[in-house]
């Protein structure tokens, strides 16, 4: 099974291939492997299957896992536009790690951040995405202050994370010059590490900060390769905002296609992630009554 961990971890953070999802689903038998198969099933876009595995998880009786397992839920969740849902969830993982820095697990370092700060961080800046994703820009700012002021020597997950956050609250703000540097930045560090889920996430940062700058032809240069990129790898959770990006850089609407995508993700989702969708504003109608 260590040979497994290993390629669940590259396939979640690197730039291996996924595991087929039956072993993603029923082969794994230690927590951590658990939650790195729900990792992968989210960035495949398969949220069911996901949830079924992080509701589980959430109740370990390891804090980190716990904690890390309820805010992967909430992106989730935040991906199919529940961001008031995920912020109970996010809010849960905090509580989760919180008051634990004498405890034995707070001192085990992780390379990827799959350790007590690691789990705190995605917890506050889960919160950050939730919070601005309600429109509450201030209180997103005061959430990216905090994280910035715990003093723990970050993760380049964390890292990256991090730079999408300040990107997309300067982008809401109206301001895409300050977000560029941020979006660069977080394209720059998880290309380094060879982390392909993270880098395509990133380029999709990058292609809206470029599109908020009148840069077009750049935008869609960035997003057409995200989209090749997302086709290639199965990361259908960020196909479809790839699509979608693609078509508003150079003026047109999108193509049949991208419905099609997100209709196979609301589709995938569990009954609580597919009712979160179907009630989203950024859902198309369509979709919305015909999921």
């Amino acid at each position: 099974m260590a040979e497994l961990a290993v390629e669940l971890r590259a396939a979640a953070f690197g730039s291996g291939t996924s595991p087929p999802v039956w072993v993603l689903s029923t082969a794994t038998t230690t927590a951590r492997e658990r939650w790195l198969a729900a990792v992968v099933l989210g960035g495949q876009g398969r949220y069911a299957a996901a949830a079924v595995i992080l509701g589980d998880l959430r109740h370990s009786a390891d804090p980190v896992i716990a904690s890390l397992s309820a805010s992967t839920l909430a992106a989730h969740r935040r991906q199919l536009g529940g961001h008031a849902a995920a912020r109970q969830l996010d809010a849960e993982a905090l509580a989760r790690c919180a008051g634990g820095r004498q405890a034995e697990w707070a001192v085990q370092l992780d390379p990827d951040g799959v350790d007590w700060a690691g789990a705190r961080a995605d917890a506050l800046l889960g919160l950050a995405a939730d919070a601005l994703g309600l429109g509450r820009c201030a209180e997103a700012r005061r959430l990216l202050e905090r994280r910035a002021g715990l003093g723990d020597s970050p993760s380049w997950r964390t890292e990256v994370r991090d730079c999408w956050v300040h990107a997309e609250v300067e982008l809401a703000t109206g301001r895409p010059d300050r977000a560029l540097p941020h979006a660069e930045r977080a394209r720059a560090r998880s290309s380094a590490r060879c982390a392909a889920r993270h880098t395509v996430k990133s380029e999709l940062v990058l292609a809206a900060c470029l599109v908020g700058l009148g840069e077009y032809r750049r935008a869609a240069e960035v997003a057409d390769r995200a989209v090749e990129r997302t086709t290639e790898l199965g990361l259908h959770s960020l196909r479809w905002p790839a699509g979608l990006l693609a078509a508003q850089a150079v003026g047109r609407e999108p193509g049949p296609w991208v419905n099609g995508v997100l209709r196979r993700v609301v589709r995938w989702a569990d009954p609580v992630g597919r009712a979160l969708a179907t009630e989203s504003s950024w859902m198309p109608a369509d979709l919305r009554a015909d999921p």
